[in-house]
């Protein structure tokens, strides 16, 4: 994935739910291409597959488990996640949780199997354990501003910029963007400010009225 990029976690909220978790996927498609930008969303799980294969710009699994494939009902397999064509996943968002050690199985896994690996963390603390394991990208996300419409890069800009220093002081490859709380241009402009790569966003853009017209305000920060 190209950066600086936009990524959009869909969540599971019932205004992308049925035919429009790809109404939504293709209202990003459409702005990717129109202004040149990589825009990537997440869609809920079960129509992961469905998004995948009607859209040209790369989707993501909003969770894999590190099981491999068999008699583990109810997981999600990163081989069975690649067969869809899936670019990759976001791993341990707030909302979905796993333990240090689970991350340490799930991104070599990710990895194997030609998986990008999104790993969400709360502090720059946590930015600087998850680096170690040489995940390709770590959202920075304080858990108290998801969906508050305030961004980060705007109520503790500090956490931004030193979470960019402490992913680069452990690998310099790890890539890290910017979530919680963005709702407006200013705020990818002043995440890309800081030294991230690009912005996580959810409530911002599913709950807007006029996807396109959202994704479009938003992605607009990321012209070079």
């Amino acid at each position: 994935m190209r950066t600086p990029l936009l990524i959009i976690n869909e969540k599971n909220y019932l205004e992308v739910s049925g035919d429009n978790a790809l109404n939504l996927a293709k209202a990003a498609e459409s702005v990717a291409t129109n202004l040149g930008v990589e825009i990537v969303v997440a869609p809920p799980i079960p129509f992961l597959g469905i998004v995948a294969e009607n859209v040209s710009i790369p989707v993501l699994s909003q969770h894999t488990d590190s099981f491999k494939p068999g008699s583990v009902t109810g997981s999600i397999i990163p081989e069975l996640v690649k067969s869809l064509n899936v670019s990759g996943s976001i791993i341990n968002h707030s909302e979905k949780r796993v333990q240090f050690d689970e991350l340490n199985q799930i991104i070599p896994r990710l990895r194997d199997v030609g998986l990008i690996s999104v790993i969400c963390a709360g502090t720059s603390e946590e930015v600087s354990r998850i680096a170690t394991l040489q995940p390709d990208f770590i959202a920075i996300e304080p858990p108290e501003l998801i969906g508050s419409g305030i961004a980060v890069s705007k109520a503790k800009p500090e956490v931004v910029s030193n979470s960019v220093k402490a992913a680069q002081r452990v690998n310099s490859k790890v890539k890290v963007i910017c979530g919680a709380g963005v709702v407006e241009p200013k705020d990818v402009a002043a995440s890309l400010k800081l030294g991230a790569f690009g912005v996580l966003v959810a409530s911002g853009i599913v709950k807007a009225s006029n996807w396109k017209k959202k994704i479009s305000e938003l992605a607009k920060p990321l012209v070079i």
